[in-house]
């Protein structure tokens, strides 16, 4: 078997794969692609100036991980969430960023205050973004800071499990409101996980994402 990082053509293809994945997910999150929109293969390659092949990569790529869904005979197009699909991403989501939190703080106590930086940096990101109203900046904020978390939780199953569930949290962050709200909640977090406290970080987290999942629903679904 060939090894894919001894392979330049394999590795340059896997590389224009993802950057496809993410050109078509960005575009998914700041709505230049709405819910329901059919995606055409070939205008998507050519809107990307890339050719088909990596294209198609990303496109499958997005439906197996319930972006995009498969039309009969006719490509793909961009899911509409559905209350329900919110209410699973949350159920989902919620214990994951607590422990997540909660491991952070822990390693923070640990020593690993030093990695505390990127965090950090995510919340000035955020504010200087809403200063600013660019609202697509935010977005990739607020997915950044929770990523962040993962990062410092250093659990490597725990960052496996929340990497395709983190794209589906910058689409839901793009199509709901972004209250100050949650950036306060976010500098609270971060007070806690710094502090190298795990059960305050936990409780803080669980109260942002069920704060959240309200701001969610009202936003898309009127309650």
């Amino acid at each position: 078997m060939t090894d894919k990082a001894a392979d330049p053509g394999r590795a340059g293809s896997a590389s224009l794969g993802a950057r496809a994945r993410e050109a078509v997910l960005q575009r998914i999150v700041d709505r230049r692609y709405e819910q329901g929109a059919r995606l055409v293969e070939r205008e998507v390659a050519e809107e990307l100036g890339m050719s088909r092949v990596p294209v198609r990569e990303a496109l499958r790529a997005l439906v197996a991980e319930g972006l995009l869904e498969l039309l009969p005979h006719s490509g793909v197009r961009v899911r509409r969430l559905e209350r329900v699909d919110v209410e699973h991403l949350y159920e989902v989501w919620e214990p994951l960023a607590v422990q997540a939190s909660r491991l952070a703080a822990r390693a923070v106590a640990a020593g690993a205050g030093g990695r505390l930086a990127p965090l950090e940096a995510t919340l000035r990101q955020a504010e200087s973004a809403a200063e600013e109203d660019e609202g697509a900046r935010e977005v990739a904020a607020h997915t950044a800071f929770h990523e962040e978390v993962v990062a410092l939780a250093g659990n490597p199953l725990l960052a496996r499990t929340m990497e395709q569930l983190s794209r589906q949290l910058r689409l839901l962050f793009g199509l709901r409101e972004e209250p100050a709200q949650m950036r306060a909640q976010h500098a609270e977090m971060y007070r806690h996980i710094a502090a190298g406290d795990p059960e305050a970080a936990a409780a803080s987290t669980l109260l942002h994402v069920r704060d959240s999942r309200v701001v969610a629903l009202r936003s898309l679904f009127g309650a």
